[in-house]
């Protein structure tokens, strides 16, 4: 299976709302940076963060993924559901470090997204 075939089936089991199938593409010592926001160290770690987050399986766009070497980065959107209800989109860059065939360290760049387009005229 290659990397990017990891994590699309990672991806879908997440979209599916299997936490457990998802973990089971993580490193034990899995490692995620949410950067400028939080850390998480480890795969309980990570468990209790989509149990809480996910209330409802978010919904993936993957836009772009580009592998190289044990270097994964996807780029695109996600929208999830929050407590009162409403859904909330953001946009993404992931960059993933795989190790051993599963998913080692991600470092998220995450920003809510508006909705307006800037263009040149």
């Amino acid at each position: 299976m290659t990397n990017k075939d990891l994590l699309h089936k990672a991806n879908a089991a997440i979209t599916a709302g299997n936490h457990e199938e998802f973990l089971t593409y993580c490193t034990d010592d899995t490692v995620w940076e949410f950067v400028g926001e939080q850390t998480l160290r480890g795969k309980e770690a990570v468990r209790r963060y989509i149990n809480e987050t996910y209330l409802e399986p978010p919904e993936f766009i993957v836009e772009d993924l580009i592998a190289d070497g044990d270097l994964l980065t996807a780029v695109g959107e996600i929208s999830l559901k929050e407590e009162r209800g409403e859904t909330r989109y953001y946009r993404y860059c992931d960059v993933w470090r795989l190790r051993d065939g599963k998913l080692h360290s991600l470092r998220a760049f995450v920003i809510g997204k508006s909705g307006s387009v800037i263009e040149d005229v």
